[in-house]
């Protein structure tokens, strides 16, 4: 199983970033699909997550009406558009899989992992 993101880099405050994850399109349909980061000393944390089926998407509170998680199918990939980035954005930006489960935010019920983008936010 193989994650990939790309997208990461340095932003401006305000500024607008795309975090993209090339997954299989098994993966992308069977699987509830998740963005999580970590900054250094602190736990991996959920970002925003979307279901195995239909639309249904959950993203912890400081993120809510700037950040956007979408799959496109067709071209096997799931997206993170972040807008109105702020330095506390500033993380490794994971992509992750929950496979055979159709929405999970749970840290654990992730095993695939892609190797992580640098988002880094200056004010």
């Amino acid at each position: 199983v193989q994650l990939k993101e790309s997208g990461g880099g340095l932003a401006q405050a305000g500024d607008s970033l795309r975090l993209s994850c090339a997954a299989s399109r098994r993966l992308l349909t069977t699987s509830t699909m998740g963005w999580f980061r970590q900054t250094p000393g602190k736990e991996r944390e959920l970002v925003a997550a979307i279901a195995w089926i239909g639309t249904n998407t959950t993203y912890t509170d400081s993120v809510k009406g700037r950040f956007t998680i979408s799959k496109d199918k067709a071209n096997n990939t799931l997206w993170l558009q972040m807008n109105s980035l702020k330095p506390d954005d500033t993380a490794v930006y994971y992509c992750a899989a929950a496979p055979g489960l159709s929405h999970t935010t749970r840290l654990r019920d992730y095993p695939y992992w892609g190797q992580g983008t640098q988002v880094t936010v200056s004010s």
